[in-house]
């Protein structure tokens, strides 16, 4: 592999991981191609996070560890990224090629990174790639399926040109389909790869309950432009997935409490052009990023 290709740097907000950051750092360390520089954000932790962060950077002169005082609550969509871009003002390194945002409760294969970057080498429209996560169900390793454009937020690499094309992330929730659907708009593509696995050791959206991240994925909706039929077929959708009835209903509340409120949404009327385009095309049967 070129050393070009090898070329990349990770940014990890965090908060109260001290169950998996351990094994995250491990995986990170044992990487056939490692990163050439690797910023953990400890965003307010209450636990014991920060305390291994400290403990476990100090064997690696790649490893720095930014503390932020704890807000008192955790902040949905916004505070993640916050602390992201405090690790992303922090980085020392310019001549990187990828920017990875990785979560702190994921393990992996020490060839994980080298496999990725494989797929941008062959691939030169490749913007935003990463694995697809998995999480352990009754003994089994279970996929989280994704939209066929959508990379987990949980483990995305941006190649270099195409963030700075998108102009970099949504300060809020939504950031994380806003930057996809942008790129794609631009002529970028973005997947998943299917035969890259990361464990996730939390299930997506576990840490605010299912009912709350069914009405925050209504304020995404909102936030990022879509079009209502769309939303309103994503509610019948859902009302058959878990949490039963109340799910779908509590996405439609998060979308109509955000339209109300006049949450602050992507204001980009080409992008919203395209994105509802897009989801008409896709209530239509016809090809679209989705499918």
């Amino acid at each position: 592999m070129e050393d070009k290709i090898s070329r990349y740097v990770i940014i990890s907000p965090v908060r109260d991981e001290a169950e998996f950051i351990a094994d995250l750092m491990e995986s990170v360390a044992s990487q056939s191609v490692l990163p050439i520089e690797w910023v953990i954000v400890n965003d307010g932790s209450k636990d014991k996070t920060g305390e291994i962060l400290d403990r476990l950077a100090q064997k690696y002169d790649w490893i720095s560890v930014l503390h932020r005082p704890d807000r008192g609550f955790r902040k949905s969509g916004g505070g993640v990224i916050q602390a992201f871009y405090d690790g992303y003002a922090a980085l020392r390194a310019t001549d990187w090629d990828f920017l990875v945002k990785l979560d702190g409760d994921l393990t992996f294969q020490s060839d994980y990174f080298e496999k990725c970057f494989e797929h941008f080498a062959s691939d030169s429209l490749l913007g935003v790639g990463g694995g697809e996560i998995y999480h352990m169900i009754d003994g089994k390793m279970v996929l989280e399926p994704n939209p066929r454009f959508h990379v987990r937020g949980a483990t995305k690499i941006y190649r270099k040109a195409c963030w700075e094309a998108i102009g970099g992330l949504w300060m809020a929730a939504g950031w994380d389909t806003i930057d996809e659907v942008k790129a794609n708009m631009m002529g970028w593509k973005t997947y998943s790869f299917q035969e890259l696995h990361l464990h996730h050791h939390r299930f997506t959206g576990s840490a605010e309950g299912l009912v709350q991240d069914s009405v925050k994925h209504g304020v995404v909706c909102y936030v990022s432009g879509y079009h209502p039929l769309f939303v309103l077929a994503s509610c019948f959708y859902r009302v058959v997935h878990r949490p039963y009835l109340i799910g779908s209903a509590a996405t439609l509340w998060g979308f109509l409490r955000a339209y109300w409120t006049h949450q602050p949404r992507v204001e980009d009327e080409a992008f919203r052009r395209y994105i509802r385009t897009q989801q008409l095309r896709r209530l239509a049967g016809m090809e679209t990023i989705w499918r």
